[in-house]
């Protein structure tokens, strides 16, 4: 690795008063695209001088100079366009024209934008449409990529992403699941109306973060079951988390495995199966009464927390007091009367006391809710329902391995430009001086 240096010499026009420390900035900001062009002008004219050289040392005879391009290459880069007129040889040989910088800076042919300068963009249409992001890039810069073009990157980098990778070798031990409706679009724009979006989510254990470990468009859960069995240490999952969606329950939990159901979702549906019964609203205050004395509904992470490990008789007590009402309450419930709702209450019952089980058996908290998916996938459901409204599956899909990198793993979004970048070695600034003179 050899050293280059160049010489840069900067003029500026300082008023005499007015100016504040925004006002340098900037005017640095409108002056970065000149003066990182005047840099990219001179690493390219020396790089190109030592490859021509190198090229006639090693090969005596066989490249002669043949001028330049008619043409100046435009790139158009983070910082704005560059245009360089290039070197052309004649490789005597092959008897054919050759462009030694383009070669060895491998230089796409045909390609105005380079990829370093669409990452922002790309990165934005995660969050917003691609017009949007566009409009945006360009308000920022003064100038930037248009709707199709990132649209066009953002297919070519999500088609490189492929499917999930194998994760058995991590010991995951608790799954999450959900689910949502998403208007799909068929070949030509052909509405396929809505169809169920599903993801999961998987952690390590109490207290450690969930991450996804798969997306999949209207696909029932006994091929998702297989997908993860696949790809996942399924047999390892203590603990199945969902809002109780019908077929869950039937496909996804495995023997060994406890199902914990989303106590907000436990409470805020209760009225509507009573509803579902013949129910009206004054008519379900005394059951929505005793089934607010459920103390387990009234739990938040904070309060779980402030509980002594080895307080273990106010664990029993809430235990009981909670069997107790659950027990009040579907004895109040007639079978014949009300038989939706009274089988949900038992099902609730059964499936959120795990929580509690858990605690007595390891002495560690597990979710209570599915927050944590419900959460993390706002953003995501928020831009597949309002921004850009009908989707291919495929699109989705490609769209949405990409969302995961940006929004839950960016030391991954950054580790799928470098890759997609092809940087292989960088180049690095041993030394910044700078004097000044008042002219």
């Amino acid at each position: 690795m050899r050293e280059l240096e160049i010489n840069l010499v900067l003029t500026f026009r300082v008023p005499e008063d007015g100016l504040t420390v925004n006002g340098i900035l900037q005017g640095l900001e409108e002056q970065a695209p000149v003066i990182f062009n005047t840099l990219l002008k001179s690493m390219f004219k020396a790089l190109e001088e030592r490859i021509i050289y190198k090229l006639r040392s090693e090969h005596p005879g066989r490249y002669v100079l043949n001028g330049h391009q008619p043409n100046a290459r435009k790139l158009i880069t983070h910082f704005g366009v560059f245009r360089y007129r290039m070197v052309q040889m004649i490789d005597r040989m092959r008897k054919k024209a050759i462009i030694p910088l383009a070669k060895a800076l491998a230089l796409a042919p045909y390609r105005q934008y380079q990829a370093e300068a669409l990452e922002g963009g790309i990165g934005l249409a995660i969050h917003l449409s691609f017009a949007q992001a566009s409009r945006e890039i360009m308000r920022i810069r003064g100038q930037g990529p248009t709707k199709s073009t990132t649209y066009r990157w953002f297919r070519e980098i999500a088609h490189t992403q492929g499917r999930w990778p194998p994760m058995k070798e991590v010991p995951y031990r608790f799954l999450m699941v959900d689910g949502t409706k998403v208007h799909l679009q068929g070949p030509g724009g052909k509405d396929l109306g809505y169809k169920e979006m599903r993801w999961a989510l998987a952690s390590v254990g109490p207290g450690c973060p969930f991450e996804p470990v798969g997306f999949w468009i209207d696909t029932g859960w006994d091929t998702i079951r297989h997908d993860l069995e696949n790809r996942l240490n399924y047999g390892k999952l203590e603990v199945l988390f969902s809002d109780g969606g019908p077929g869950i329950e039937e496909n996804l939990l495995a023997e060994g495995m406890r199902l914990q159901r989303c106590l907000w979702h436990g409470k805020r549906d209760f009225p509507f199966l009573m509803y579902a019964d013949g129910l009206k609203k004054a008519e379900q205050q005394p059951f929505k009464s005793l089934f607010g004395e459920i103390p387990i509904f009234d739990l938040t992470r904070d309060r779980l927390e402030k509980i002594d490990p080895a307080d273990y008789q106010t664990i029993q007590e809430l235990v009981q007091q909670t069997r107790q009402v659950f027990e009040q309450l579907l004895e109040s419930l007639d079978q014949d009367r009300y038989p939706k709702a009274r089988t949900y209450l038992q099902n609730l019952y059964q499936h959120t006391m795990t929580f509690l089980d858990y605690w007595l058996q390891n002495k560690q908290w597990i979710p209570l809710n599915t927050n944590a998916i419900e959460s993390a996938f706002s953003r995501i459901t928020n831009r597949i329902k309002r921004i850009g409204r009908r989707w291919s599956d495929r699109g989705l899909l490609r769209w949405l391995m990409l969302a995961l990198k940006k929004i839950f793993k960016p030391e991954l979004w950054t580790q799928l430009w470098n890759q997609y970048l092809n940087i292989n070695r960088k180049m690095e600034l041993t030394a910044c001086k700078a004097k000044y003179a008042w002219i």
